[in-house]
């Protein structure tokens, strides 16, 4: 036993009141996530992280959602705009997107270091279709497995080379998911053989990296009647079949596409073989209920966060102006949304 709890939980506002200081400290979560809500500027938002850790006594990981687009949390005038990534993609091109979405995630992984965060929940490996829902599709980076894997890969690289974590998501994929999962649960009736071809296979090649975050959705070759994060059978799948052996953390457990309590959702993905719980809306109520239900973290989950946070590490030098000129040059000077 680890003394901490299998959960990454959110805060409410921009400033840690000394209730939650002292919830969190009896709480000791895994982890943290921040949202708009807790960002004001850098002196604030360098101070909340810095009293997040304070609270549970430890360099714990601080998560954050800086994909740019609609999903970025931290925006203008004190940090870069992003456009999304899908049109990024297009702009540069086939034979420079690599590289482009390299700088990208090297940018912002250099401004979340600044303020103290240390892992970014992208890279996005849904491979997008024509079908795909507006909450996602413009988020994604192509529509072919081999160009997601790419741009996948170099956005994890990007990242890990300015001291921030990525987050592979969301396994098995999402993109075939024509519904918002944060209202309500997308189903799939693809075959099996189209999942393998597709959608698994642009995971797989980065099945690797330390962290993972699974998707509420279900798939109904493989399990008709509950979404990834609650069956096993998925879950046996990202393990066994994509071969992913990372840290694995549900999305949010708040979203509308999972059933039952609170509470519940939270027992029913540790039983599915998750190893986090991912809260995210700072609501004291709710995370008590889904601490009670997770329980601490411990045994084969255990093994698999300390080896995540294992790989944090110093973020190599960074000439900034050279980075953002050659950015500009591979994107004919469009680079910020």
């Amino acid at each position: 036993m680890s003394g901490l709890s299998a959960t990454i939980l959110g805060c409410e506002g921009p400033r840690l009141s000394p209730d939650e200081a002292r919830f969190f400290a009896e709480a000791q979560p895994w982890g943290f996530i921040l949202f708009a809500r807790n960002i004001e500027d850098p002196t604030q938002l360098l101070a909340l992280t810095s009293d997040l850790r304070a609270a549970v006594g430890r360099d714990a990981p601080i998560l954050i959602d800086q994909e740019g687009g609609r999903v970025q949390r931290m925006r203008a005038p004190y940090w870069r705009q992003w456009r999304p990534a899908l049109e990024q993609m297009a702009q540069a091109g086939p034979a420079r997107a690599a590289r482009a979405m390299y700088l990208r995630a090297r940018l912002i992984a250099h401004e979340l270091r600044e303020m103290g965060i240390d892992v970014n929940c992208m890279p996005l490996a849904d491979v997008a279709r024509e079908t795909t829902h507006p909450v996602l599709l413009n988020r994604l980076y192509g529509t072919e497995p081999d160009t997601v894997i790419g741009a996948g890969r170099a956005v994890a690289q990007g990242l890990v080379a300015g001291g921030v974590l990525p987050v592979l998501k969301h396994l098995p994929g999402y993109g075939l998911g024509e519904v918002d999962s944060h209202l309500s649960l997308p189903r799939v009736s693809a075959t099996l053989e189209e999942l393998m071809q597709v959608d698994f296979a642009a995971f797989k090649p980065l099945a690797d990296l330390p962290l993972g975050m699974t998707a509420h959705i279900v798939y109904e070759a493989i399990d008709p009647d509950l979404p990834a994060t609650f069956s096993r059978d998925l879950i046996g799948m990202i393990r066994s079949e994509i071969g992913f052996d990372g840290a694995l953390m549900t999305d949010d457990l708040s979203m509308g596409a999972l059933p039952g309590p609170i509470g519940e959702r939270a027992a029913r993905a540790c039983a599915a073989g998750c190893d986090l719980i991912l809260h995210c809306d700072g609501d004291r109520a709710e995370m008590a209920l889904v601490l009670a239900d997770t329980g601490a973290l411990s045994g084969a989950a255990l093994a698999r966060c300390e080896r995540a946070l294992t790989q944090r590490a110093h973020p190599a030098p960074l000439d900034i102006a050279a980075a953002e000129a050659d950015l500009a040059d591979l994107l004919d000077g469009e680079v910020y949304g």
